[in-house]
């Protein structure tokens, strides 16, 4: 992990060695990273950190230790910068008797937006929400209020987005939708910063990702490059060709092969020097008169580098 990759080039929200206990629990221990335009994935499983630290970014807790800046600023000290970002929290944060209209046009008085009705239509329009709008909040499944709490978010068209697991409870197409709603604020320079625990969310979302275990940092970058960094960690590569077996058993002689299985008519092999796999591979495959239709890695996505980070720690 480099330090070019736990800092945004153009940051606008700074953490800086920034630790957070509870009585004798410590729940963010000495972090330090930035932000900046685009989406940053916040990854981690329950228990990481990754909501007290958003937190403690949004001026909700004051940091024990260390110190945040929002767009130059300290959120606690200077809470105007509040109408610069919003946050979409985890918790269940609607009155169930307001209709959804209502809920995210309070959201905008609170925010002081000059025209709140108009700015509460515009949103509820993003999230499309306005033709149930009237309806009370009590109503909703939990995507739709997943929905309305992103419009009430929006209603000030904030610079920066702290989302807290944004995508509970939606189904795939509301789920599409707000990922596409997201990656359209990114594109528009907003800087968005998303926490989650579910893998595959983050990966749609996220150019870069941020993953926390135990209260720390344990990676940053993207999906590639942490899983690159790894060198410890030998890679699993998929192989489709018609002499599986006779390949398997070659490979197995080569100093950089640990392993290799053949699983409906499909070898998988782990090698710790993937480029010495592709290199002999050619040769080998000549001599077998074995055909390859596909050589790529299995483990490239977020929740092979997740399985490899949390290993042992849990």
């Amino acid at each position: 992990m480099t330090i070019d990759a736990l800092h945004a080039p153009d940051p606008t929200v700074v953490v800086s060695d920034v630790s957070k206990w509870f009585g004798q629990k410590v729940a963010v221990s000495e972090v330090s990273c930035s932000f900046g335009p685009g989406i940053t994935g916040l990854l981690g499983p329950n228990g990481a950190g990754k909501t007290t630290l958003l937190r403690v970014m949004t001026g909700l807790l004051r940091p024990s230790d260390g110190r945040v800046r929002v767009l130059g600023l300290d959120p606690i000290r200077r809470p105007a910068v509040y109408r610069r970002m919003a946050l979409v929290p985890e918790d269940e944060a609607v009155w169930g008797q307001l209709s959804a209209r209502r809920f995210v046009e309070v959201s905008a008085r609170l925010a002081r937006v000059d025209d709140p009705v108009g700015a509460a239509a515009s949103a509820l329009d993003i999230v499309e929400l306005d033709d149930e709008a009237h309806r009370p909040l009590h109503t909703f499944s939990k995507g739709m209020r997943q929905r309305t709490k992103v419009a009430a978010a929006l209603v000030n068209e904030p610079e920066i987005l702290f989302l807290d697991e944004p995508l509970n409870g939606t189904d795939p197409v509301q789920r599409s939708r707000l990922i596409g709603l997201f990656r359209r604020l990114a594109a528009a320079g907003r800087t968005v910063i998303v926490s989650s625990h579910v893998l595959a969310e983050v990966e749609r979302m996220a150019s870069r990702v941020i993953a926390m275990v135990d209260g720390r940092i344990a990676a940053a970058g993207d999906v590639t490059s942490i899983r690159a960094a790894m060198s410890d960690q030998p890679r699993l590569i998929r192989i489709d060709t018609d002499r599986a077996r006779r390949l398997g058993a070659a490979l197995l002689e080569e100093d950089f092969v640990g392993g290799v299985s053949v699983e409906d008519g499909v070898l998988h092999v782990r090698a710790s020097d993937p480029e010495a796999l592709g290199a002999a591979l050619p040769a080998l495959s000549r001599r077998l008169e074995a055909r390859l239709t596909r050589v790529e890695p299995e483990d490239e996505s977020l929740e092979s580098v997740f399985r490899y980070l949390v290993r042992g720690r849990r």
